[in-house]
């Protein structure tokens, strides 16, 4: 199963950079050129493990994904339950940790992993997935960068 992964530090602790990654609305959208929309569903206040969110990505592609994991300030994870018709299995995790001699800063790590389908088609769908979904994730977490030095994002996370 291809994976992508990207890596960025940020220059706040890790509970701030777990709370900016976390956020919905218009404060999201300064920050996440991935999506167009995204709502918790079922009428779910806030995330956790278990919660459903639709998101619906810039290009309009809908997914409704399920948190598998959700533990502040370290990691959260994701799985994909409805999504595209080419996407057999799309999950992902992201890890926030203190960067060493500096806990002011965080180092975040996204990942990724997923399958394409039709199974006869995987092969080369995959190879170019992996290029089409690491340029989407490294946009995702540029833009997460500079959500953690957004003044606008951190008020709202304060």
């Amino acid at each position: 199963m291809p994976v992508v992964e990207s890596v960025t530090i940020v220059p706040v602790p890790p509970a701030t950079a777990f709370a900016v990654s976390q956020t919905t609305g218009e404060t999201r959208l300064r920050w996440d050129p991935f999506i167009r929309r995204q709502r918790l569903l079922d009428g779910a206040e806030g995330p956790a493990k278990g919660v459903r969110t639709l998101t619906v990505h810039r290009l309009g592609l809908r997914m409704v994904s399920e948190y598998v994991s959700y533990a502040p300030p370290t990691n959260v994870g994701m799985k994909m339950t409805q999504g595209s018709w080419f996407f057999e299995r799309l999950a992902g995790g992201w890890r926030f940790s203190p960067v060493d001699g500096d806990p002011g800063s965080t180092r975040a790590v996204w990942r990724y992993s997923f399958a394409c389908r039709p199974r006869w088609l995987a092969p080369v769908a995959e190879r170019v997935g992996r290029v089409l979904l690491q340029h989407d994730i490294d946009r995702r977490i540029a833009g997460f960068a500079r959500g953690c030095a957004d003044p606008v994002v951190l008020a709202a996370v304060a």
